[in-house]
Protein backbone atom coordinates (compact mmCIF):
# COMPACT_ATOMS: atom_id res chain seq x y z
CA UNK A 1 0.00 0.00 0.00
CA UNK A 2 1.49 3.60 -1.05
CA UNK A 3 0.55 5.49 2.24
CA UNK A 4 -0.58 8.57 -0.43
CA UNK A 5 -3.80 6.29 -0.64
CA UNK A 6 -4.60 6.96 3.19
CA UNK A 7 -5.96 10.00 4.66
CA UNK A 8 -5.99 9.85 8.74
CA UNK A 9 -9.32 11.45 9.77
CA UNK A 10 -9.30 12.95 13.19
CA UNK A 11 -12.43 14.29 15.35
CA UNK A 12 -11.87 16.94 17.52
CA UNK A 13 -13.53 19.42 20.02
CA UNK A 14 -11.67 21.57 22.55
CA UNK A 15 -8.53 18.52 22.49
CA UNK A 16 -5.71 20.96 23.46
CA UNK A 17 -3.84 18.43 25.84
CA UNK A 18 -4.00 15.69 23.59
CA UNK A 19 -3.77 16.88 19.61
CA UNK A 20 -0.42 17.96 19.11
CA UNK A 21 0.62 14.37 19.61
CA UNK A 22 -2.17 12.45 17.89
CA UNK A 23 -0.61 14.50 15.02
CA UNK A 24 3.02 14.14 15.26
CA UNK A 25 2.41 10.07 14.86
CA UNK A 26 0.52 11.40 11.72
CA UNK A 27 3.48 13.08 9.70
CA UNK A 28 3.79 10.68 7.34
CA UNK A 29 0.44 11.14 5.64
CA UNK A 30 0.07 13.48 2.88
CA UNK A 31 -3.16 15.17 4.40
CA UNK A 32 -4.60 14.70 7.74
CA UNK A 33 -8.57 15.93 7.73
CA UNK A 34 -9.47 17.07 11.30
CA UNK A 35 -13.30 17.52 12.11
CA UNK A 36 -13.43 20.00 14.19
CA UNK A 37 -16.80 20.90 17.03
CA UNK A 38 -15.85 24.52 17.61
CA UNK A 39 -13.24 24.19 19.66
CA UNK A 40 -12.08 27.24 21.90
CA UNK A 41 -9.01 26.74 23.23
CA UNK A 42 -5.49 25.78 21.05
CA UNK A 43 -6.52 22.93 19.54
CA UNK A 44 -6.76 24.67 16.06
CA UNK A 45 -3.64 26.88 16.66
CA UNK A 46 -1.95 23.58 17.42
CA UNK A 47 -3.42 21.87 14.28
CA UNK A 48 -2.06 25.04 12.61
CA UNK A 49 1.15 24.09 13.25
CA UNK A 50 1.01 21.21 10.80
CA UNK A 51 1.92 22.08 7.09
CA UNK A 52 -0.14 18.49 5.88
CA UNK A 53 -3.43 19.07 8.40
CA UNK A 54 -6.83 20.64 6.96
CA UNK A 55 -9.16 21.86 9.55
CA UNK A 56 -13.18 21.94 8.54
CA UNK A 57 -15.27 23.13 11.30
CA UNK A 58 -18.80 21.21 11.48
CA UNK A 59 -21.55 21.64 14.65
CA UNK A 60 -21.22 18.88 16.43
CA UNK A 61 -24.65 16.19 16.35
CA UNK A 62 -23.17 12.84 16.81
CA UNK A 63 -19.79 10.96 16.62
CA UNK A 64 -21.14 8.91 13.49
CA UNK A 65 -22.69 12.48 11.79
CA UNK A 66 -19.16 14.17 11.97
CA UNK A 67 -17.49 10.90 10.44
CA UNK A 68 -19.95 10.75 8.09
CA UNK A 69 -19.53 13.90 7.29
CA UNK A 70 -15.74 13.76 7.12
CA UNK A 71 -15.77 11.30 4.67
CA UNK A 72 -17.25 13.39 2.10
CA UNK A 73 -14.36 15.06 2.08
CA UNK A 74 -12.28 12.56 1.87
CA UNK A 75 -11.16 11.37 -1.92
CA UNK A 76 -7.90 8.86 -1.19
CA UNK A 77 -9.17 4.73 -1.22
CA UNK A 78 -8.24 4.66 2.30
CA UNK A 79 -9.09 6.46 5.43
CA UNK A 80 -7.78 6.15 9.07
CA UNK A 81 -10.36 7.05 11.58
CA UNK A 82 -9.03 8.13 15.18
CA UNK A 83 -9.75 10.14 18.17
CA UNK A 84 -7.72 12.54 19.40
CA UNK A 85 -6.47 11.04 22.14
CA UNK A 86 -4.76 7.90 20.29
CA UNK A 87 -0.99 7.56 19.36
CA UNK A 88 -0.59 5.79 16.24
CA UNK A 89 2.37 3.14 16.61
CA UNK A 90 5.33 4.46 15.10
CA UNK A 91 5.72 1.16 12.99
CA UNK A 92 2.26 1.27 12.03
CA UNK A 93 3.85 2.41 8.31
CA UNK A 94 5.99 -0.92 7.72
CA UNK A 95 3.11 -2.90 9.40
CA UNK A 96 0.07 -1.78 7.52
CA UNK A 97 1.36 -2.47 3.80
CA UNK A 98 1.51 -6.46 4.74
CA UNK A 99 -2.28 -6.53 5.74
CA UNK A 100 -4.39 -4.24 3.47
CA UNK A 101 -4.19 -6.32 0.33
CA UNK A 102 -6.40 -9.13 1.30
CA UNK A 103 -8.89 -6.84 3.57
CA UNK A 104 -11.54 -4.07 3.33
CA UNK A 105 -10.98 -2.81 6.72
CA UNK A 106 -8.38 -3.43 9.70
CA UNK A 107 -9.13 -3.77 13.47
CA UNK A 108 -6.67 -2.60 15.98
CA UNK A 109 -6.35 -3.47 19.80
CA UNK A 110 -5.14 -0.63 22.12
CA UNK A 111 -2.86 -0.02 24.93
CA UNK A 112 -4.66 2.09 27.49
CA UNK A 113 -2.07 4.57 29.23
CA UNK A 114 -3.22 6.88 32.63
CA UNK A 115 -2.02 9.89 32.11
CA UNK A 116 1.28 8.73 29.81
CA UNK A 117 1.52 5.26 32.10
CA UNK A 118 0.65 2.53 29.83
CA UNK A 119 -1.76 -0.50 31.91
CA UNK A 120 -1.30 -4.37 30.75
CA UNK A 121 -4.86 -4.40 29.95
CA UNK A 122 -8.11 -2.22 29.68
CA UNK A 123 -11.55 -2.61 28.95
CA UNK A 124 -11.19 -0.69 25.53
CA UNK A 125 -12.36 -3.33 22.38
CA UNK A 126 -10.06 -3.29 19.08
CA UNK A 127 -11.82 -1.06 16.40
CA UNK A 128 -11.77 -1.18 13.21
CA UNK A 129 -9.71 2.13 11.88
CA UNK A 130 -8.70 1.58 8.98
CA UNK A 131 -10.50 1.22 6.16
CA UNK A 132 -11.09 1.28 2.36
CA UNK A 133 -13.84 5.01 2.22
CA UNK A 134 -16.30 3.52 -0.37
CA UNK A 135 -17.36 0.59 1.66
CA UNK A 136 -17.95 2.54 4.86
CA UNK A 137 -20.55 4.18 6.62
CA UNK A 138 -20.80 5.11 10.44
CA UNK A 139 -23.62 4.96 12.63
CA UNK A 140 -24.29 5.45 16.39
CA UNK A 141 -24.18 2.66 18.50
CA UNK A 142 -24.98 4.48 22.35
CA UNK A 143 -22.57 6.74 23.79
CA UNK A 144 -19.92 6.04 20.51
CA UNK A 145 -19.97 5.41 16.50
CA UNK A 146 -19.32 2.00 14.54
CA UNK A 147 -18.12 2.26 10.98
CA UNK A 148 -19.87 -0.50 8.99
CA UNK A 149 -17.57 -2.07 6.39
CA UNK A 150 -19.29 -4.02 3.29
CA UNK A 151 -16.03 -6.30 3.17
CA UNK A 152 -13.47 -8.28 4.67
CA UNK A 153 -12.04 -7.19 8.00
CA UNK A 154 -8.20 -8.11 9.02
CA UNK A 155 -6.23 -7.98 12.39
CA UNK A 156 -3.08 -7.10 13.53
CA UNK A 157 -1.72 -7.46 16.81
CA UNK A 158 -0.07 -3.62 16.72
CA UNK A 159 -1.60 -1.46 19.31
CA UNK A 160 -2.83 2.00 19.27
CA UNK A 161 -2.79 3.98 22.70
CA UNK A 162 -5.03 5.87 24.40
CA UNK A 163 -3.65 8.21 26.12
CA UNK A 164 -6.46 11.09 27.01
CA UNK A 165 -4.55 13.94 28.92
CA UNK A 166 -7.81 16.19 29.62
CA UNK A 167 -8.96 17.49 33.02
CA UNK A 168 -10.49 14.92 34.98
CA UNK A 169 -13.64 16.93 35.80
CA UNK A 170 -14.25 17.29 31.61
CA UNK A 171 -14.42 13.68 31.71
CA UNK A 172 -16.98 13.20 34.74
CA UNK A 173 -18.70 15.87 32.45
CA UNK A 174 -18.50 13.51 29.37
CA UNK A 175 -19.42 10.28 31.26
CA UNK A 176 -22.71 11.67 32.19
CA UNK A 177 -23.62 12.29 28.78
CA UNK A 178 -22.39 8.84 27.60
CA UNK A 179 -24.82 7.15 30.45
CA UNK A 180 -27.80 8.95 28.66
CA UNK A 181 -27.09 7.65 25.47
CA UNK A 182 -26.46 4.50 26.77
CA UNK A 183 -29.51 4.30 28.86
CA UNK A 184 -31.56 4.45 26.11
CA UNK A 185 -29.55 2.22 24.22
CA UNK A 186 -30.18 -0.70 26.79
CA UNK A 187 -33.89 0.43 27.39
CA UNK A 188 -34.63 -0.15 23.65
CA UNK A 189 -33.00 -3.59 23.78
CA UNK A 190 -35.33 -5.99 25.77
CA UNK A 191 -32.85 -9.38 25.66
CA UNK A 192 -29.26 -7.74 24.73
CA UNK A 193 -26.71 -9.82 23.95
CA UNK A 194 -23.71 -9.66 25.76
CA UNK A 195 -22.68 -10.29 29.91
CA UNK A 196 -21.85 -6.51 30.20
CA UNK A 197 -25.26 -5.27 28.75
CA UNK A 198 -26.89 -8.01 30.43
CA UNK A 199 -25.76 -7.22 34.02
CA UNK A 200 -26.01 -3.66 33.11
CA UNK A 201 -30.09 -4.14 32.68
CA UNK A 202 -29.93 -5.87 36.13
CA UNK A 203 -28.33 -2.42 37.77
CA UNK A 204 -27.16 -3.57 41.07
CA UNK A 205 -24.39 -6.00 40.62
CA UNK A 206 -22.68 -3.62 37.17
CA UNK A 207 -20.53 -1.08 39.68
CA UNK A 208 -19.78 -4.03 41.54
CA UNK A 209 -18.52 -6.36 38.43
CA UNK A 210 -16.59 -3.57 36.73
CA UNK A 211 -14.59 -3.06 39.55
CA UNK A 212 -13.63 -6.55 40.53
CA UNK A 213 -13.10 -7.30 36.95
CA UNK A 214 -11.07 -4.37 35.97
CA UNK A 215 -8.75 -4.54 38.84
CA UNK A 216 -8.10 -8.05 39.18
CA UNK A 217 -9.89 -9.71 36.16
CA UNK A 218 -7.71 -7.37 34.17
CA UNK A 219 -4.69 -7.67 36.67
CA UNK A 220 -4.68 -3.82 36.54
CA UNK A 221 -4.34 -4.02 40.38
CA UNK A 222 0.05 -5.29 39.80
CA UNK A 223 -0.01 -1.51 37.90
CA UNK A 224 -0.13 0.36 40.91
CA UNK A 225 -2.27 3.89 41.12
CA UNK A 226 -2.79 4.34 37.86
CA UNK A 227 -4.47 0.49 37.47
CA UNK A 228 -7.02 1.27 40.19
CA UNK A 229 -7.24 5.00 38.95
CA UNK A 230 -8.41 3.03 35.78
CA UNK A 231 -10.45 0.56 38.12
CA UNK A 232 -12.24 3.27 39.48
CA UNK A 233 -13.08 5.49 36.55
CA UNK A 234 -14.67 2.31 34.82
CA UNK A 235 -16.82 1.62 38.29
CA UNK A 236 -17.60 5.23 38.09
CA UNK A 237 -18.98 5.34 34.51
CA UNK A 238 -20.89 1.75 35.63
CA UNK A 239 -22.57 3.87 38.58
CA UNK A 240 -23.78 6.92 36.93
CA UNK A 241 -25.12 4.86 34.50
CA UNK A 242 -26.63 2.45 36.93
CA UNK A 243 -28.33 5.71 38.25
CA UNK A 244 -29.89 6.72 35.38
CA UNK A 245 -31.25 3.57 34.56
CA UNK A 246 -32.41 3.13 38.19
CA UNK A 247 -34.36 6.57 37.95
CA UNK A 248 -36.07 5.40 34.61
CA UNK A 249 -37.60 2.57 35.42
CA UNK A 250 -38.56 3.07 39.39
CA UNK A 251 -38.96 6.83 39.73
CA UNK A 252 -40.41 7.92 36.19
CA UNK A 253 -42.07 4.93 35.33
Amino acid sequence: MNLASITPLVLTWNEEPNIRRCLERLKWADRVLVMDSGSTDATLEICAGFPNVEVIKRAFDSFAGQCNAGLEHIDTEWVLSIDADYLMPLEFPEVVEAHTAKTDGIRFPFRYLVHGRPLRACLYPPRVILYRKRLARYRNDGHGHRVVIDGAIGEVRLRVDHDDRKPLLRWFDSQLKYARLEAEKLESEPHPAGLPDRLRKMIWPAAPAAFLYTLFGKGVVFDGWPGLFYALQRTYAELVLSLILLEKRVFRS
